[in-house]
């Protein structure tokens, strides 16, 4: 089983335009965010998919100088992304991180995909997010290249369209699901956002890599984030007003995911 992970990325955020390239410890986050996903031992490949438009020359141009593949598209229809990048990338499972989770932890893939992998046949998606548990910004979804080119066939709303999962997360009676939990049971989801969408997040996102990467490299793994946090109680305070932001608030999901 050949396992792909497609950062989704562009210029052109509505909240924070440039967001992916902005500069941390020497370097734009998506390079950290690229360098911190090779890291993952369950994945076979890494593609960045990004748009079409003029924009994003820029981020082909960062994938050029880190040899690291990519694949063009619509600028609002991601899951046709996905499935160019399944494609382009001879894929039999695609993995959707967004590029708004640079310090996605690479155990936290593993963790994901090892679930895939032993229910290979047995299920069509495996997820973190349904219901969430994990740190904000630690979005995994791994779906069958069936299963997302029967969504990309059936899918017609831009919501949809636009965030590449929903489709499949909403129609349990159409595919099979599987729900990964945070290990202690509790969920930190609400309390901890580690996501890029606002000025105030990159604040946080900076400081941490400040405090972290000097130490780590890219090693650094949820719990190094934990820790800094319970020494830097102002940490939480830098984007609080944001922490309940939740684009997947705005359509209902059906619940019938097994949970592991």
């Amino acid at each position: 089983m050949r396992i792909v992970i497609a950062i989704q990325a562009r210029m052109t955020s509505s909240r924070l335009p440039g967001k992916v390239l902005l500069p941390s410890c020497g370097k734009p986050l998506l390079a950290h965010m690229i360098e911190r996903v090779q890291l993952a031992k369950e994945a076979d490949d890494l593609v960045i998919a990004t748009t079409t438009e003029r924009e994003d020359d820029i981020i082909v141009d960062l994938c050029r100088s880190l040899q690291v593949p990519w694949v063009r598209g619509h600028p609002e229809d991601c899951l046709a992304r996905h499935v160019d990048a399944a494609k382009h990338m001879d894929a039999d499972a695609i993995v959707k991180i967004p590029s708004d989770c640079p310090m996605i932890d690479p155990e936290v893939i593993d963790t994901v995909l090892g679930a895939y992998r032993r229910m290979a046949g047995q299920v069509d998606y495996v997820g973190n997010l349904h219901p969430g548990s994990w740190p904000d910004g630690n979005d995994v979804e791994v779906m069958s290249r069936d299963a997302l080119l029967r969504a990309t066939t059936e899918a017609t709303a831009p919501f949809d369209r636009e965030h590449t999962t929903p489709y499949l997360w909403s129609n349990p009676e159409r595919f099979k699901l599987y729900n990964v939990r945070w290990h202690t049971g509790q969920d930190l989801s609400r309390s901890h956002r580690w996501v890029l969408d606002w000025a105030e997040d990159y604040q946080l996102l900076d400081t941490c890599f400040s405090e972290l990467y000097p130490r780590f490299g890219p090693r650094f793994h949820v719990r190094d984030v934990l820790a800094l946090y319970d020494a830097r109680p102002d940490l939480a305070q830098l984007n609080a007003q944001h922490l309940h932001y939740d684009y997947r608030l705005t359509r209902s999901t059906c619940g019938s995911f097994r949970a592991g």
